[in-house]
Formats: C-alpha cells, structure tokens, sequence
C-alpha cells in the first residue's frame, strides 16, 4: 500500500469505529491522526533517511489513545514494521491491552495482533522456584552466598502453590496474573534479573516463563510496553528484550516521563561502607568457587589480591569524602541536603583516587570473567546433572558481582573524568546515610538531561516516534522537553488544546492571604484555617502539597472533624486511598486527599469525586536537588537566566499537570485554588497564571488570615 492508500484505510477504520460505538466525532481527535499520518509520510520514501519524531500535546478528552493507534498501525503494517506503545504507568498500559485496543478490533476492520511486555522481574523463575522447593540446608547455603535473607519456612507453602498452578496449567509466571497479592519478600526469592538468568543453557529454558513471553513479542504487530523496558532495551543495544528500534515506530504516551526515566537509567551511585562488605562476601564465593575442583577458573589469587587494593582504596577515600558531607551517625535517617559539586567538577585529590579505584575495579570485572566462564562451561548439557545444577547456582551470583563491578567502574570512571566544556555535564553528589547499623557515604552521578542518550540510543535509530501526553509544553513552547530529552529542533510539534468549555465549566481562585509561602509556618496556619471555608457539604476534593512536612503541618493545625474527612496519602497504599475516597463520596460524605507531586498527575477522580483542586503553592523544584542546581549553573554559565530558563517552565508545566485533576471529561465542573499571591504580583507568576488553562479567573476576591 502506497501513503495515499493508507490514509484512507485509516480514514475508514476511524469511521467504522464512530459508527460502531455511536461517538461524535472529535475536532482534537481528528487533527491528531491527521498530523501522524501525514507526518509519517516520509517513511514511504526509500530515499529519505531522516526519522520522523513527531511531538502531539493533547489535552485531556481528545481520545488521543484511539488516534495513535488507528493512525500508526495501519502505516506499520503496510511498511512491515512493528509497533511500541511505550507508557510509564501500570494503570494506563492495563486500560490499552485490556480496553482500548480490543475495542479498536471488535469495532472496526483493522486487523493486527498484539501483545504486553513486561521486565523480567514480573516473572517468576523455575530454577529459584527449585532452590525455594529443596531442602532448608539448600535455601541456607543460597542466603550464605547472597548475604540476603531468604524467605522463613512458613512460606514454602505458597512455593508449593506456585509450582502446582504452572504444572496445572492454570498460571503462567506472570506475577499481576497470580490469585492473590503477593509480598515482595516472598516474590524477589523466586524471580531474577538479566544478570542472573543463564538464557538457554538454563535446564529450564524451554519451559521458562519470561522467555515463553518473549518469544510471542516476535509474532505480533503492537507491542504494549514501559518506559523503564524501552530504556532497559536501549541500554542493552536495542533489540535484547523488544523488537530492533530500526523496525520499530515507537509511540511514548505519558511521554513527559521519559527523560527523568532515561537520567535515572543512566546514573550510578555506591555506598563505601557497604562496598566494602559486599567486595568481602565477593570474595568469600570466589574462594568458594575457586575450591570445587569441578570448576577450573585459575585466577583465585588475582582477585584477592584486588578486593585488597579496593578495601584499601576506599578506606583511604573515606575521610577525604567527609571534609564534604556532615559526618553520618547510626541510627537516624537520610542527610536532606547532599553535597553537589559545583558544575559536576570534583577536586583533583578525589579524581586521582577515583581514576585508581576505576583502574581496580575494571581489574575486578576482568578477574570475574574467569569464574563466569568455567561457570558457564559446566552449564553445558554434556556435563553431570549435578555439575549442572552447582553452576545454575553459581552463575547468578557470580555474574550480578561482575555486573556491580562494571557499574562501580562506570561511576568510579565519571568521578575521574572531565566533561567535555560544549555539553551539558553530569551531576555529581555525595551523600550521608545515616544507617540502622553503621554510618555511610553514597556517592552519585548522573546525566542532567537525557538529550544525548535519547539522541544516540532512540532518536537516531527508532524508524519513527511519536511523543504524546496531556501536559508536554511550558509557557506555551517545548523548550523544556528538547531541552530534558532532545526531540530534533527541526521535529514537528503540535498542541491541541483540550475540548472542554474551560470558561463555563471550572473556576481558578487565587485569595489573598498577604502571606508568601516562604514563611511556612504562617502559610501553613492561613490554608488551615482556609480549607473548611472553601469545602462545603459532600463531594471530593484533593489538596496538593510540595512538601511532606507542610502536609502533616496543616494536618495538624486542622480540627478533629477535618482531620477525619482527610485521606493523607502516608496512610495507605494510592489504590487503597483512591477506593476508599470513591466509597466515601458515594455514601454521601465529604472526602479530601492530601497527597504530594505523585497525586498531581495520573489520577483520575471525575465528577462528584473531585469537585475542588486545591494546591499549596508554585511547585518549583526542590532548591538542592542535585540535578536541577548542576543544570541551573550550566545554563547561568552559558548566559542564560537559569530562573526563567529553567525553573519557571518546570514550575509552569507541573502547575498544569495538577491544575489537570479537575476536569476529567465533558460533563465536569469544579473549582481550582492556589495559595500563592505570586501569580498574581509576579511577573513570572503571571506568564505562569496565562499559561493555564482558560478558567474563570477569580483573582483576590477573596481574603483568607490566620484571625
């Protein structure tokens, strides 16, 4: 099929499903599919080399699910090519395999197969299964070697039950597909990482539960995926765990995520104290390994001889790392403020020591190859069945120690070398941990945007992309996510605004309180004795915090009536919270949900269930976060205002994302109000205030004091 003959293939589908589901035709809708077909228009030339990055902001209640998907998979399949839709919540990846792509094929002609891809730690792995079904004697010697605890006896039962569902037939290793919910300390014994998983020589391969999963991706046209599983695959060189990016469109839903999951991706940190134990028990299984004569690895000395060198090293970095940090103490929790270098630069004395410490622990990954490799030779079928056995349970362990080396080396490595002067540089920070049993340091690095990542590993590669959420600009531009996550200058950008009566429907109140959020105490007071006066008679409400300890301030100012119509999100888990807010508006009542920044987006509580959205202050980011104050004095070096550069479009684009809680679809109506006169004195605040959505704007009408 040519481009002309797919557009009106989609033309068609797009029909079809109006028609069978008895919908009116959305203005917002309708431009999004036409803008990624015809921007995906290039793709049909052989002779054009570039790949069509395609950004579409599409407010809420456009249906821009439905319009990616009957726009794009008619394209892929034309061109032979696969599809992955890419989100970053569990939430919305359900609702796209479970409703959304069911009902495009029950309601039209379209026909394509897809299917959910999910990490490997979602399943479980028959060969742990095994080591969990054995004896206590064999579940010990696993705890020995790991330096972790093992699950008590008492739980060997639901082992039992895991091992009867699979040979049944009725469970297939997915853990969001077991019975009933399963704690985390009974699942992380019976499933594994990448580093760990032995692949085909695994006696379980052809049985394995991931790989049987895997394996279907290859067959189907869509696949359902995660950002973290992108990025993950990237990393891997692409086409590890997901189809080649080079055959691939990739469509990233909630794509604003993307960039801070790529920097999280791409960052390293280490505890020095804790290193140095886990380099002790490296060493204790080398030995180990190094005594069974079934195993020739030849280099047992070599890798003592290096875990000394590194237990020195560190020791010697210690208490040049303290002139930095305020000294840890046992028995207390995090430093809130770290030490960030300033433009990521570290003194010489500690890049010396960190280029040794990089130089030791590449040393210490060579060293492990060897016991990896005599590992990996008595995996082979030919061996004896317990040789077999005895390398399945070493691999795991020996290739995880080789992996942490590699990612010691990598920061060790950043903390050594200079960042290139034309480019953004890496953040670097220490931290004091102040642990249960002993004080530690944690050093960090990492990447402050994620353009080069982005641009080098998915950009350049991916066939073509399409970026789309609710919230992708600031201040009415996307400089903030070519910035963060480097979507081509020469990309196409399109906002559709949302089709929601703004002016009719949603009212935005700033009162006057005389009172900057600064003073905390008395901001604090004022939103206190504020929230009865604003909250009348059943319904929901949700009241959005920057900070924790400003939420639990207000909590406490409040009287006990409030405080028991307050759902704090500390209480309970956010599906527990959001099911029992829901239960107590239907029985009538007023509910109010105090939640932080994770309750500013991706939280869908329409009519009756949110009527009023009420926020704290500007949510600027956190001061001494470490890689929004290494960006800011990168961009003041470069001659930039770093305030308006970056802080106010951040600020800008959060405000928007919870000022979007209010209206969920058509039929909603609500108030929105915000405790912070600086939207209205500022200049920046009032760039911000024009920058929302176009409510009825009801600014200081009304006053609100701590009398």
């Amino acid at each position: 099929m040519n481009h002309d003959e797919v557009k009106n293939s989609v033309q068609e589908t797009y029909r079809s499903l109006l028609a069978a589901y008895d919908h009116v035709p959305r203005y917002g809708q309708r431009l999004m599919i036409a803008e990624i077909v015809n921007s995906l228009k290039p793709l049909f030339d052989e002779t054009e080399a570039r790949s069509p990055i395609v950004t579409i902001e599409a407010g809420t209640g456009t249906g821009k699910t439905l319009a990616y998907i009957v726009s794009i998979i008619p394209i892929a399949k034309a061109l032979k090519l696969k599809v992955i839709i890419s989100t970053a919540t569990v939430a919305l990846q359900e609702q796209i395999v479970i409703k959304d792509l069911p009902d495009i094929l029950k309601g039209s002609d379209l026909d394509f197969s897809y299917a959910l891809a999910k990490g490997r730690a979602r399943y479980l792995c028959l060969s742990k299964l095994d080591l969990m079904l054995k004896s206590d004697e064999s579940r010990n010697a696993l705890s020995d070697l790991y330096g972790e605890e093992t699950v008590e006896f008492e739980g060997a039962p639901i082992y039992e039950q895991m091992s009867e569902a699979l040979i049944s037939g009725n469970w297939d290793g997915d853990r969001d597909s077991w019975s009933t919910n399963l704690d985390n300390s009974v699942w992380s014994s019976v499933t594994i990482d990448s580093g760990q998983c032995v692949g085909p020589k695994c006696t379980h391969f052809r049985d394995c539960c991931f790989f049987q999963a895997r394996d279907g991706l290859d067959q189907v046209d869509c696949v359902v995926s995660n950002h973290d599983l992108v990025l993950s695959d990237l990393a891997l060189g692409g086409g590890a765990i997901l189809p080649p990016p080079e055959d691939c469109i990739y469509v990233f839903d909630e794509a604003h995520h993307l960039p801070i999951k790529s920097n999280k991706h791409f960052a390293y940190s280490t505890r020095i104290k804790s290193a140095i134990e886990w380099l002790e028990r490296s060493e204790k299984l080398t030995e180990t390994v190094r005594a069974d004569e079934g195993f020739d690895v030849g280099t047992g000395a070599q890798v003592s001889k290096v875990v000394f060198s590194l237990k020195r090293d560190l020791d010697y970095i210690w208490p040049l790392l303290l002139k930095y940090v305020e000294g840890p103490s046992v028995g207390s929790s995090f430093n809130e403020s770290p030490y960030v270098f300033e433009l990521g630069m570290v003194p010489d004395e500690l890049r010396d020591l960190s280029q040794n410490l990089a130089i030791l622990f590449k040393r210490f990954s060579d060293a492990l190859c060897s016991y990896v490799d005599a590992v990996k030779e008595n995996l082979e079928p030919s061996k004896p069945r317990s040789v077999q056995d005895q390398a399945e349970l070493w691999f795991p362990l020996l290739n995880s120690i080789k992996l942490r080396a590699d990612a010691s080396y990598e920061l060790w490595k950043g903390f050594s070398t200079k960042d290139k002067l034309d480019v953004a540089p890496k953040a670097r920070w220490l931290s004091a941990v102040d642990g249960a049993t002993f004080a530690d340091i944690e050093m960090s690095i990492s990447p402050v945007s994620a353009a080069d990542d982005l641009t080098d590993k998915l950009w350049s590669k991916c066939k073509a992309a399409i970026l789309t959420s609710a919230t992708l600009s600031d201040l009415g531009a996307f400089s903030m996510l070519k910035m963060r996550g480097g979507t081509p200058p020469d990309g196409k950008y399109l906002s559709i605004p949302s089709p929601f009566d703004f002016a009719n429907v949603g009212v935005l109140e700033i009162p006057r309180l005389r009172c900057e959020p600064s003073n905390t105490e008395l901001h604090s007071e004022i939103i206190s004795k504020a929230i009865p006066k604003l909250i009348s008679g059943p319904g929901g409400a949700l009241m959005l915090f920057q900070s924790r300890r400003q939420m639990e301030d207000v909590i406490l100012k409040m009287s006990s009536d409030w405080r028991e119509k307050i759902l704090c999100q500390d209480d309970f888990q956010k599906s527990q919270l959001l099911a029992f807010h829901r239960k107590q508006v239907d029985e009538g009542k007023c509910s109010l949900i105090f939640g932080l920044a994770s309750f500013a987006e991706g939280i869908d509580l329409p009519g009756n269930y949110c009527k009023h959205v009420l926020i704290a202050k500007i949510p600027f980011s956190v001061p001494n976060d470490p890689i929004e104050s290494t960006l800011s004095k990168w961009i003041e070096l470069n001659g930039f205002n770093p305030f308006m550069t970056l802080s106010v479009p951040d600020a800008t684009f959060r405000l928007l994302q919870a000022s979007g809680r209010l209206l969920r679809n058509e039929a909603d109506a609500g108030r929105i109000t915000i405790f912070d006169e600086r939207l209205v004195t500022k200049r920046y605040g009032k760039l911000m205030l024009d920058a929302l959505p176009p409510y009825k704007r009801e600014l200081f009408l009304r006053s609100f004091s701590v009398v």
